[in-house]
């Protein structure tokens, strides 16, 4: 069997598992830069997806914590989406997609690895850049480390 060498999944699998929301615990501890939130605005936040499946990978969350997308005000949409247009210009800018993916994964039927805050995913995309790995090796390469690519957007911010 082939390995791939993640150190920096280890975190992820041996972090002690809570039944709190991941997406509230980082927004209060205002630790931007380790929690990789390049960007706060009036009723979300931008975060580098720290498990990505793509290099680039940022979500855009709610501030509050609520599970209905239909329950948010003119004011969270409006400002949601503005900060999904800046973010996707910022990635635009310094990694050079070719493309984008932007969803929500409403329930976990649906994917939601976290379904009970509203967030958006934005998924800067590359010719090529889905091969051979995950279909044949279930292996996803992420080209750039997280700290790199958070002080690249800082920087353009």
């Amino acid at each position: 069997m082939d390995k791939l060498w993640a150190p920096w999944r280890i975190k992820y699998v041996t972090q002690k598992k809570t039944k709190k929301c991941i997406f509230c615990k980082i927004f209060r501890e205002k630790t931007d830069s380790k929690n990789f939130i390049p960007l706060r605005s009036v009723h979300c936040f931008a975060v580098l997806n720290t498990f990505p499946y793509n290099n680039g990978h940022m979500m855009i969350v709610l501030n509050q914590h609520r599970k209905s997308f239909q329950n948010l005000t003119d004011s969270e949409l409006l400002d949601m989406n503005k900060t999904l247009i800046k973010c996707k210009s910022i990635l635009k800018k310094i990694l050079k997609p070719t493309g984008f993916n932007i969803g929500m994964n409403i329930g976990k039927v649906a994917g939601a690895g976290i379904d009970k805050h509203i967030h958006m995913h934005l998924l800067p995309r590359w010719v090529g850049d889905t091969n051979f790995m995950p279909a044949l090796a279930n292996t996803k390469i992420i080209s750039q480390s997280l700290g790199e690519l958070y002080k690249k957007i800082k920087k353009a911010i």
